[in-house]
């Protein structure tokens, strides 16, 4: 057939050849999605090199310019001159949620950058913030359009997919309402309006120049403003319960081991799939050293599960960030040990007092290939002592401060006011259409069945009112 149509010689050719590029391809793409979605403690090498940034953005990071923020005066409206007379002492003032604006700034410098940052941006582009601006923001699954008025907080509009997005909105509810109930000068402060995301990533809902209130933003989302994650007030699912914040930090506390009776390892526990280049790149770095015991974890069989106060029996605890910015980094910061981190691509309201280096060298940070891993981690091995300094400066900066409750009611009262100081409209919390409420008080909105929260809007709770 071939000899009586030569023709045809080439076509067939070019047939198996693109038969053999498909064949090529359909492999690598398998391989690659294994790759992505496999949570094995290996897989080959070549594989890693292959797998795609995915929703981290490996060849860029946050760099913080205020590298001593752990003594520095951020230039904010909100800067008032400290009493000389009172000083914050832990444990006295860890849970006073009640401290004053001047206590609050005399005790937590540095805390209130992102703040400052948002003030200073929203000032020099639109000369501040007006409703119309919050109008623009179409309200996504998980976020929430609330107002303070008199200070009680009311909620306008919320949406939830699901459980998880209706817990982590009661959890920021509840953090806003108690650092409401606990400010002295609750009645006489400014209304404002708002809306907030318990989404992970800004661009999951909204735009990055609209001022919507999130846990977490890239330096280029500069129109957004930061506020604590949810898991402050409580973090609990169906597969791990948690709790609230400072119940861990008394659970971590009460086990937390002398330094010299700690493992001398650096210690993780995580599902690779997460972030598949970064987080292999961690257990690629850590394989067979003696200093390493990362390993990926399997909900399903409870397979290296570690709980959290566990993870302070080591002296070195590696943090990884995953589809975007990581909860768990200050549960880490509560123990005493060594924080090992990659350059951070998201920030996080309490991360402008991470300090890399210096006397108050709080953490270790290492590239986010983590290829400098074994040069970072060998010293600390060797000199223990440079370690338990690191460690206790941690734990001073961090635990037994700026992650307190007292740091936390502190940075929502200075949200409420940073916020406030460009908030160019007035709050009316009466509808001219209904003629009723537009908003419903925190106190009566957590009483609502479930499914109530999931699609809510303050116009069809309130018909049902005279």
């Amino acid at each position: 057939m071939s000899a009586n149509y030569p023709w045809m010689r080439p076509r067939r050719r070019g047939l198996s050849f693109f038969c053999v590029i498909g064949s090529f391809s359909c492999l690598a793409i398998l391989a690659i999605w294994y790759g992505m979605n496999s949570d094995r403690d290996y897989i080959h090498p070549i594989l890693t090199q292959l797998l795609p940034a995915g929703h981290c953005a490996c060849q860029t990071s946050t760099t913080f310019q205020c590298s001593t923020c752990v003594s520095c005066s951020e230039s904010s409206t909100l800067q008032l001159s400290a009493s000389p007379s009172w000083k914050f002492q832990y444990p006295r003032d860890a849970r006073n949620e009640a401290l004053d604006q001047t206590q609050c700034q005399a005790a937590f410098q540095g805390l209130f950058e992102d703040i400052a940052r948002g003030e200073r941006y929203w000032r020099a582009h639109d000369g501040g913030l007006v409703t119309d601006d919050l109008d623009d923001i179409t309200i996504q699954p998980g976020m929430v359009r609330a107002f303070i008025s008199q200070g009680h907080l009311h909620v306008v509009t919320a949406r939830a997919k699901g459980e998880d997005h209706r817990r982590k909105i009661l959890g920021v509810l509840s953090s806003i309402h108690r650092a409401l109930a606990a400010d002295r000068d609750r009645a006489s402060r400014r209304d404002i309006e708002f809306v907030f995301s318990v989404e992970d990533k800004v661009e999951d809902v909204t735009n990055a120049h609209h001022p919507a209130w999130v846990f977490a933003r890239t330096p280029t989302e500069e129109g957004v403003w930061l506020m604590p994650d949810f898991s402050f007030w409580a973090w609990d699912n169906p597969q791990n319960y948690i709790g609230p914040f400072d119940q861990v930090v008394d659970r971590i506390k009460r086990v937390d081991l002398p330094w010299d009776e700690k493992t001398p390892q650096l210690v993780w526990r995580g599902k690779p799939s997460f972030a598949p280049k970064l987080r292999r790149a961690l257990i690629e770095a850590a394989r067979d050293k003696p200093w390493g015991d990362v390993k990926q974890i399997d909900w399903d069989t409870g397979s290296n599960v570690l709980r959290m106060e566990d993870h302070c029996r080591y002296m070195f605890i590696a943090h990884v960030e995953g589809r975007s910015y990581s909860a768990s980094l200050k549960y880490r910061q509560a123990c005493k040990s060594v924080i090992v981190a990659h350059k951070l691509q998201y920030i996080q309201h309490h991360h402008y007092l991470l300090v890399a280096s210096g006397p108050n060298q709080n953490y270790v940070e290492v590239e986010r290939d983590f290829s400098n891993l074994a040069e970072k981690i060998e010293p600390l091995v060797a000199d223990t002592d440079l370690a338990h300094r690191i460690a206790t400066n941690s734990v001073k900066t961090f635990r037994e401060r700026y992650l307190t409750a007292a740091a936390e009611a502190c940075y929502w009262r200075a949200l409420f006011d940073g916020y406030g100081s460009v908030w160019n409209s007035s709050v009316n919390p009466w509808s001219d259409r209904t003629g009723k409420e537009r908003g419903l008080r925190y106190e009566s909105f957590i009483l609502l069945e479930s499914p109530k929260m999931f699609e809510f809007t303050a116009d069809t709770a309130m018909s049902g009112y005279a």
